[in-house]
């Protein structure tokens, strides 16, 4: 029996919390792979425990690699991560998880055996095509263009062009094993700009980190030399992804919401909303850095560590550390409608949009036609459920335009997404009677999800 709908709690007036959040998701995922591929045991701490990140714990168990939790509390869970022989024989189920279904079929081609891959029904319409074709040009065979399907090796690496506008994930994929095969990879993108851009800054970044030696010197080029990873310890960020319907419920209250630990240099793709809503409305502070400098050995803090541009860096090295603020965004109630290219930050698109429809003028969002490829079609999901609620949106080639129009209370569909849920969440502050379905979908990144909703809304 489906669950019942969940009653989105309309605020009663302004906000007044501090939201800690737990790791990214990105980071994550990244990390626990490399960890994994590395040249000697190493600990991924404070990471995300969500439905994606287990699965990648799970796909990498599968793989040879075992995974043990020393500490778990409400930062997230520290994981000591042992590598293993790549083995084959085994099934990994990537669920809806893009990290999982692209990531890992390159590690996968490195077994020794053939390795299946499956997923939850619509990750079976994700596209898959660009990674598998560049696999199967670098000597793999796959037996299927999309899930489910099983990949075979051996794998040697060398030089490999494939179109990466339907997700930057493609490049990232290839990217992160690379330095496990034997000629390393030159990577050549063809076709129209790569979306999500900071996500390959991140898989570059947290290599070089790891002592990979990466040249990004060139437009939609990447080359990884071949070589060890090198086992080290590192401390995921706060995933700044998800403090977005956070932050926009200071926009929609006229309160305030904080952040904390929010990072002074970072690659996450969430660092746009600093502009995005100071853009929309919203006054936006940061504090003094927590901290400003600190030795390190053997232990880096963020996929920011070890990042000088074409360098590789070795555990020891002392670094200054992950500088930290308070992010504070504080809202009048009154929202401002946005003109603007989400195509490198689009996973911020559903709660931009939840805000545009809160909105007193239009708002136009370009850049973003790759979100037809992700858990739901995106963009046709956003309008759907706006128009549904009374509002004006429109699809366009590549994005939305969405006008202010009232809305009512109803049904907001979540379409398995975790970021269409939480986007009904925001728009059901200001409209009374919103009920979103299947509010459980935030645990694919942010299991506590309607717990820190509440505790946000009863911090006033």
């Amino acid at each position: 029996m489906p669950a019942p709908h969940w009653p989105a709690p309309a605020a009663t007036g302004p906000v007044d919390a501090t939201v800690p959040l737990p790791g990214s998701k990105s980071v994550t995922n990244r990390a626990l792979l490399l960890a994994a591929l590395a040249d000697g045991p190493g600990v991924v701490r404070q990471a995300l425990r969500s439905r994606d990140a287990d699965l990648m714990v799970a796909a990498l168990r599968a793989l040879g690699t075992t995974l043990e939790s020393t500490r778990e509390s409400a930062a997230g869970v520290d994981w000591q991560v042992t590598p293993g022989p790549i083995r084959g024989g085994a099934h990994i189920d990537a669920g809806l998880a893009g990290t999982v279904m692209r990531f890992v079929p390159p590690v996968a081609a490195l077994a020794d055996g053939p390795v299946s891959f499956d997923g939850d029904p619509h990750a079976r319409k994700r596209p898959m095509g660009p990674i598998l074709d560049a696999l199967r040009s670098l000597g793999a065979r796959i037996d299927n263009d999309a899930l489910p399907f099983t990949i075979s090796g051996p794998l040697t690496g060398g030089e490999v062009t494939l179109d990466a506008s339907g997700s930057s994930q493609f490049v990232s994929g290839l990217l992160l094993a690379a330095a496990r095969f034997e000629k390393g990879i030159t990577i050549r993108h063809v076709g129209p700009p790569v979306p999500s851009q900071p996500h390959i800054e991140m898989t570059v970044e947290m290599l070089r980190a790891a002592g990979v030696t990466v040249d990004d010197g060139e437009r939609d080029m990447w080359r990884v030399e071949p070589g060890p990873i090198t086992a080290r310890d590192m401390t995921v960020e706060p995933d700044l992804s998800n403090a977005a319907p956070f932050l926009a419920a200071a926009l929609v209250t006229g309160g305030t919401v904080t952040i904390p630990g929010w990072p002074v240099h970072t690659t996450q793709a969430g660092d746009a909303l600093r502009d995005l809503l100071t853009t929309m409305g919203a006054t936006v502070t940061r504090s003094s850095p927590a901290a400003e400098t600190a030795s390190r050995s053997g232990s880096e803090s963020g996929p920011e560590a070890g990042s000088e541009s074409g360098s590789s860096a070795g555990a020891g090295d002392q670094r200054p550390a992950s500088r930290t603020t308070d992010l504070v965004v504080t809202g009048t109630g009154q929202i401002t409608g946005i003109d603007t290219d989400l195509r490198d930050v689009g996973e911020l698109t559903p709660t931009i949009a939840a805000l545009a429809a809160l909105a007193s003028t239009p708002s136009r969002i370009r850049g973003v036609s790759h979100l037809r490829g992700h858990e739901t079609d995106r963009l046709a999901a956003l309008a759907t459920e706006i128009n549904r609620l009374g509002g004006d949106a429109e699809e366009t080639e590549d994005g939305l335009i969405i006008r202010p129009r009232p809305l009512h209370g109803g049904t907001f569909h979540s379409y398995d997404d975790h970021r269409m849920a939480t986007a009904g969440a925001v728009i059901g502050l200001a409209v009374p009677g919103v009920e979103v379905e299947n509010i459980a979908t935030t645990a694919k990144t942010l299991p506590e999800f309607v717990q820190m909703w509440t505790a946000m809304l009863e911090a006033r």
